[in-house]
């Protein structure tokens, strides 16, 4: 795999926010307590169990909760389970509830009152997660982990109510970043008296336990949220939270025209700073210029984003020329990636906001991650040209491909294909929409492609799911179908440290995925002075279609704990 920087899914989150005074006692409907931001992909749904890109995850991260929640750290801890035990075998997790989490105020209660939430709650919501009329995109974070019948499904009795405040959940085997799983939005609760009463429409009247709750959308304009007035939590000083009386979310889709309303402060903050306006905020080196300086605010939070360049290694459903079998050479592949100075690239499209994707496939910011177990590929053209002649393509016979991505890498891709110009590799560009590329890829018609990882759960099984064979496209993230060899099995979770460093040291070699840069961290620029939103650490993604670890990484909580 090729992995490549791109400034809004990097691992470096880029927050712009403007400096702007907010002097005297707020009153509750005061405009400088609404949190604007905008959202610029479209959202579907703000109904957790469909939470499966950014616009959605960010979306509902703010009306619901689950059991657990990452910390800054990128660790889980105590959410609406204040705790939780792991049984010796690892395979029985025992959650005690909180007494005063109570879902929204909703008709659907007796009285208009929002109720307590119990055991026999999350029960439901994980077993709607599994239930087949739901449609949902998340049974997999059950599905092959919690104990199963004899068909492979997962038994009623995987989750436990033992009363209404303990719950537990049965594995069928250990499972290490399982915790980390239960953070993800697809995990919140929700209540059955709603989802019964809504059906489909749930996804429009959601009733959750988050911080805010939902007042009003207005599709493809605009969403409301006002403050939950009984939210649980409480800061350090005993002050219930949330700090801000409401959130409002735009739906601006051109970029420049989002920048240029920012800029007229009538967002609170961005997300990752594009390439029109870019060099207009950043100097090459990634500092902010001194013309945003006391206008803006720069932070730089991790963000566990990949991406990468993938060689379809099953020719079943290609055609044409995308059959070549030259792909399916492993100099071939080493010497594309080779050819690729990552750092010059990084530097010249993205001002250095991320990290050159040299070393594997796992992010920076992740434990596991190490350059001296897992050297990878740095820019040695001479070596690519060496390769490709081994491999039987130079002056006389030049290797002719085709690379498949979408317009917002255009730009990148022409990159690549000037370097691997000048190592003697043809290649031209195909620009699809995202949806149709998407088809490509997942359907194994597309050869050679672009594509993204972003992470659901901050473990490094996560990213390693790319290279299992179980997880074969398009039921699976596996979109290269890399066959499963026999040291694949320790990129399992559950493994020993030892066999899954053996495994991440085992995957360059097999050069399927080109890691080109991977951003280190998102840049946000957020308006000093406004309401301040935290950055919580989140959620897997579909290219551009972020949703996890990363993405709540890069999210809008504001000020909730």
């Amino acid at each position: 795999m090729l992995s490549t920087l791109r400034p809004a899914t990097g691992s470096v989150f880029v927050l712009l926010a403007a400096l702007a005074s907010c002097t005297g006692p707020a009153q509750p409907t005061d405009s400088r307590r609404v949190f604007r931001y905008n959202q610029p992909e479209s959202l579907t749904s703000l109904d957790p169990a469909f939470a499966r890109n950014q616009a959605n995850t960010w979306a509902v991260t703010q009306l619901y909760n689950g059991l657990v929640e990452l910390d800054d750290s990128l660790k889980p801890g105590p959410s609406v389970a204040r705790r939780y035990t792991i049984s010796p075998d690892g395979k029985t997790y025992t959650f005690w509830l909180r007494p005063d989490v109570y879902f929204h105020d909703s008709e659907v209660f007796a009285g208009g009152k929002g109720r307590h939430v119990t055991a026999p709650d999350f029960v439901y919501s994980f077993q709607r997660l599994l239930d087949k009329t739901t449609a949902s995109s998340g049974g997999w974070i059950f599905r092959g982990k919690v104990i199963e019948d004899a068909q492979g499904e997962p038994r009623d009795t995987a989750f436990v109510a033992v009363n209404d405040s303990m719950l537990r959940i049965h594995l069928k085997e250990p499972f290490i970043p399982f915790l980390g799983i239960l953070t993800m939005p697809y995990a919140y609760v929700v209540p059955r008296e709603a989802v019964q009463k809504w059906g489909k429409d749930f996804r429009e009247h959601p009733v959750g336990t988050g911080p805010f709750q939902f007042r009003e959308w207005d599709e493809g304009n605009a969403i409301i949220y006002h403050r939950n007035p009984t939210y649980w939590k409480k800061d350090a000083q005993g002050q219930r939270l949330p700090y801000l009386d409401a959130v409002q979310i735009s739906f601006i889709q051109d970029r420049k025209t989002e920048f240029l309303t920012f800029m007229q402060g009538k967002l609170d903050f961005l997300s990752g700073i594009r390439s029109g306006s870019r060099d207009l905020i950043m100097y090459p080196d990634g500092t902010i210029r001194e013309d945003f300086r006391g206008k803006f605010r720069l932070q730089k939070v991790p963000y566990l984003n990949t991406e990468y360049i993938g060689i379809q290694q099953d020719p079943a459903n290609l055609r044409g020329e995308a059959a070549n079998p030259a792909l399916r050479d492993k100099r071939v592949r080493q010497a594309l990636n080779y050819a690729l100075n990552k750092p010059e690239f990084l530097a010249y499209f993205l001002n250095n906001v991320g990290k050159p994707g040299s070393s594997g496939f796992v992010p920076a910011s992740l434990p596991s991650f190490s350059q001296q177990l897992v050297p990878g590929y740095t820019y040695q053209p001479q070596k690519a040209r060496q390769l490709l002649a081994a491999a039987g393509y130079g002056p006389g016979k030049p290797l002719r491909l085709r690379l498949n991505t979408v317009a917002e890498t255009k730009e990148f891709c022409e990159y690549y294909q000037k370097k691997w110009a000048e190592v003697g590799v043809e290649v031209d560009i195909d620009v699809n929409q995202g949806a149709a590329h998407g088809e490509l890829v997942d359907n194994g018609r597309a050869a050679f492609f672009t594509r993204s990882w972003l992470g659901d759960y901050p473990d490094a099984e996560n990213y390693l799911a790319l290279f299992y064979s179980k997880n074969f496209a398009p039921a699976g993230p596996n979109k290269t179908q890399l066959p499963q060899r026999p040291l694949r099995p320790a990129l399992r979770a559950g493994q020993p440290r030892a066999e899954r460093a053996k495994a991440l040291r085992a995957l360059p070699a097999d050069g399927p995925h080109y890691r080109g840069g991977k951003p280190r961290y998102c840049p946000v620029l957020r308006r000093s002075g406004a309401p301040y939103p935290e950055q919580r650490p989140g959620p897997h993604a579909q290219p551009h279609e972020p949703t996890g670890a990363g993405a709540r990484a890069q999210g809008v909580k504001s000020r909730l704990s």
